[in-house]
């Protein structure tokens, strides 16, 4: 079975794409105000962009989530995500930027890392047991052998990674989706947290950037 997501057909965002996960969010904060779910490591006040020239990845799931933190002011807030995990995953031309605000006598500072600028397989970005804690996506999309509609927590025995597990805030009865293997096209998004098992990143280069906006930012 093969799904594709091309030409001008775009994810604008893909929380929209995903609505039975977004929708699932409303229910989780209940739980989680109830003590019914543990509470999850505390993510950034800043999210930050990532954008791919192309993205290969094998085992492939997606499901709902929601990421407490804090905002930059120290304030207590949280993030609705589609959490999107590989068992593994090849990316080509990879880069990744931060802003970060006012700073002192310097005003917005963007840090970036590229990586993976190579056609060669083996000098691109590899990534083992990775999942992305995402809020917007836009790119191409190609999957193979998909099913949608699977509960989460039952995907751990499905082809991709299943849920994160541990004090993950994420209602394993709630909306996944699993495939066998996606191909990404064009990415770009904006994410809240990435982990990963292992995260191999060739000609890897970081700078900073005084400023924000398009030509400093990855977009």
């Amino acid at each position: 079975m093969e799904s594709q997501v091309r030409g001008g057909t775009r994810w604008k965002r893909f929380a929209v794409v995903m609505v039975p996960s977004v929708a699932a969010t409303a229910a989780i904060g209940v739980a989680l105000a109830q003590g019914a779910l543990a509470a999850s490591f505390s993510v950034s006040g800043q999210s930050f962009k990532v954008t791919a020239k192309e993205l290969n990845g094998t085992g492939f799931s997606q499901y709902g989530a929601v990421d407490p933190g804090t905002t930059l002011s120290g304030e207590k807030t949280a993030h609705a995500v589609a959490v999107s995990a590989f068992k593994s995953a090849r990316i080509e031309k990879m880069c990744q930027s931060v802003v970060t605000p006012n700073v002192p006598f310097l005003g917005d500072i963007t840090l970036k890392l590229t990586a993976g600028d190579s056609r060669d397989e083996d000098k691109q970005v590899h990534a083992k047991n990775l999942y992305i804690d995402v809020e917007e996506l836009d790119a191409d999309a190609e999957f193979k052998d998909i099913n949608i509609g699977v509960a989460a927590g039952s995907m751990k025995d499905g082809p991709g990674p299943g849920m994160k597990g541990g004090k993950e805030q994420a209602n394993p009865n709630g909306f996944g989706q699993e495939a066998g293997s996606v191909k990404l096209t064009g990415v770009e998004q904006t994410a809240w947290a990435t982990t990963a098992g292992t995260f191999k990143l060739s000609g890897l280069h970081m700078s900073l950037h005084k400023g924000k906006g398009a030509g400093i930012e990855c977009y």
